[in-house]
């Protein structure tokens, strides 16, 4: 955790939501300080006092068996005020008494308009004449009210769902306000903090550059760290953290995999060593990479390959220097919520990051992982208090693996020149436009077909480009960037009369959920 010691936050108690961190991070916009923990870690909280609230987050598990996760009922004896969310509200339907079924009849997935029943605290200036909009996924539904609950609201299937005990200050919701598809759902976690916990926000990230400084000094103490140094917000990040807390015991490593995209290693390279003045070395591991991953298809196998060679590269560097014990990574929050669960809960594994899942699991360096429990946007406002420029801060994600998963299917050195030809002429375009600033994150990938074409009368067979642009927060949820037609006809141009190999381009219109950002 980033603050153990924090005298005041609010704790949210994990049941498995895939989106359970984003409620973490809804908090900490509002300035107040928040910790994800297990059911069994419950037990190891010795002083309640410094919690001014407790969420009881979604999840996969049902009340309607016989056995389901729990807290123990003396939670809520402690006058702290609780809101449930989703499964946390079926939670404290069933512990208080109350009935819940489950029914694919009345189940509710996707947006829903939320019905006034009457007023509370808690929906304070949230609840609009028969428009607004909340974001459901359950299929189990409250029937029958604990005593002593009211309901607040409802939908056309949901009759309970906002409910609450207003002397015992215990809330419950169904619908998933920490997800931007909730039209102001920020408004429910205000009120929650602020009007019903009357907690202070006195928490920033920006405050939190000395301490996890600190931090680093109190875990590296007289070892040595080597650092993954991509050039991507989130090592370089990393980097200068550890560079204010070590200084001379950091030695940065750049693993030039032939994966990334054009000209993106000579800038990164001549930023850091001569602007700075890290200890930097580079090391061409293209044609190792290219082997390992020479007719490998399947993106797990890809995402592993490149995990263990990753590895394996940095242990036989480490190997040079004395004193090495630590391998230091840009790891963030939602790269370990789609590879696993930190906090031990049941959320599904969606892939496996390179620096997180695709790890082998002996390593003879332990990781260093300082930035493992914020967010992108939050890097970013610790970048800016560390002097990080502009051009690297403000950098769009980019995945550990780099263009293995952008290329569907088979990897191969022709397939990687014209993926960088592509994917440099689409960035550029954007930054030409003034877009680049507008979006979350954008880039070109090569899909595995080749059709037909026709070029100054002649044939053409040539692979498919897509492009892909995405607006988000946090990169959990996204919608894909409306651009003008002009943009498309501009774009498919360039590329396609710029980049031999491919003679079509298509923009992907999907959303995250369903589809992950990435490709594979």
């Amino acid at each position: 955790m980033l603050l153990q010691n924090q005298k005041e936050k609010i704790i949210i108690i994990d049941f498995g939501s895939q989106v359970t961190k984003l409620i973490a991070r809804r908090i900490r916009e509002f300035g107040v300080f928040s910790e994800i923990i297990t059911i069994n870690n419950l037990k190891n909280i010795k002083n309640f006092d410094k919690i001014k609230g407790i969420i009881l987050s979604g999840g996969p598990s049902t009340v309607t068996k016989k056995k389901f996760p729990s807290i123990p009922i003396e939670i809520f004896q402690k006058k702290i005020p609780i809101l449930g969310i989703c499964y946390g509200l079926q939670l404290i339907t069933k512990l208080f008494g109350g009935s819940i079924k489950s029914s694919k009849k009345k189940r509710e997935f996707g947006r829903a308009i939320l019905i006034k029943k009457r007023n509370s605290l808690l929906t304070k200036n949230f609840i609009n004449k028969n428009n607004t909009l909340v974001w459901m996924s359950h299929q189990d539904a409250v029937t029958k009210l604990p005593k002593n609950f009211e309901a607040i609201a409802s939908t056309n299937k949901s009759k309970f769902t906002i409910i609450e005990n207003k002397k015992k200050k215990i809330y419950g919701i169904q619908f998933h306000p920490e997800v931007t598809h909730t039209k102001k759902g920020k408004k429910i976690f205000s009120n929650f903090l602020f009007l019903i916990c009357k907690i202070e926000d006195k928490w920033k990230i920006s405050s939190e550059k000395n301490k996890l400084i600190y931090n680093i000094k109190k875990q590296v103490k007289d070892d040595k760290v080597i650092c993954a140094l991509s050039g991507g917000v989130d090592s370089s990040v990393v980097a200068l953290l550890i560079n204010k807390a070590i200084k001379k015991k950091l030695i940065c490593v750049m693993v030039d995999t032939g994966l990334m995209r054009k000209n993106e290693f000579k800038y990164t390279y001549n930023i850091f060593k001569k602007k700075y003045k890290l200890n930097v070395k580079l090391i061409n591991a293209s044609k190792l990479y290219l082997k390992k991953l020479n007719n490998v298809k399947n993106p797990e196998k890809k995402r592993k390959i490149i995990g263990n060679l990753f590895i394996k590269i940095f242990e036989k560097e480490a190997k040079k220097f004395k004193g090495i014990k630590y391998l230091a990574q840009g790891t963030l929050y939602p790269d370990v919520i789609e590879s696993r669960s930190t906090t031990g809960s049941k959320s599904s594994k969606i892939k496996s990051h390179h620096n997180v899942g695709g790890l082998p699991k002996k390593m003879n360096l332990k990781l260093l992982e300082p930035l493992n429990e914020l967010f992108k946007d939050e890097v970013r406002i610790l970048g800016k208090s560390l002097g990080l420029i502009d051009q690297v801060k403000n950098k769009h994600p980019f995945p550990g693996p780099g263009l293995a998963i952008r290329i569907v299917g088979n990897i191969t050195s022709e397939k990687v020149k014209i993926l960088q030809d592509a994917d440099y002429i689409f960035i550029n375009e954007l930054i030409d436009n003034n877009l680049y600033d507008k979006i979350w994150q954008a880039y070109a990938a090569l899909l595995p077909i080749k059709t037909v074409g026709v070029m100054g009368d002649s044939r053409t067979y040539e692979y498919t480009c897509l492009l892909r642009a995405v607006t988000s927060e946090d990169g959990m949820t996204a919608d894909y960037f409306n651009f003008p037609k002009d943009f498309f006809d501009k774009i498919s141009n360039k590329i396609v009369n710029g980049v031999p190999g491919i003679n079509r381009v298509v923009y992907d219109i999907t959303s995250k959920p369903p589809s992950t950002i990435e490709l594979e």
